[in-house]
């Protein structure tokens, strides 16, 4: 299965990016430290988002074939850039936060651990990228 994503530039450092499928479009902007206004994502935050929605999805649809309730729960992903060798990101730590009122078995949550570490945006990241995945479940 493929996707075309279209991407044309609109001058000071922003691209307008067009998912084909939906037309759907989002804005980017260089960030502040690389000569950008940060006025919008840049594209290493897309990847990060990337991250946090693809665990999210993958959370999603096992929740769904467990019946599971995971409304609420958030995933909060802290992209660090490095520069040695090169401009690159070099680590996205990732934490998934389930909400109170949703309680698992062991084996459940194992089955939700595994998964997001599996994800293929997670799979597809570059093994020299720290890309940690911390889970915090309520109390109880």
């Amino acid at each position: 299965m493929s996707v075309e994503i279209n991407v044309v530039y609109q001058g000071e450092l922003a691209c307008q990016a067009t998912h084909d499928p939906s037309g759907i479009q989002l804005t980017t902007d260089a960030p502040v430290d690389n000569g950008g206004s940060g006025s919008s994502f840049s594209p290493t935050d897309l990847v990060a988002t990337a991250l946090g929605c693809c665990v999210m999805t993958i959370l999603g649809l096992i929740a769904k074939r467990h019946d599971v309730d995971l409304v609420g729960t958030r995933v909060h992903v802290t992209k660090e850039m490095v520069t040695d060798p090169l401009r690159r990101i070099g680590s996205l730590v990732t934490t998934v936060t389930i909400p109170p009122g949703v309680s698992m078995e062991a084996s459940m949550r194992q089955r939700f651990e595994k998964a997001a570490r599996t994800c293929p945006v997670h799979a597809s990241l570059h093994p020299d990228i720290n890309a940690p995945i911390e889970f915090v479940y309520p109390e109880g």
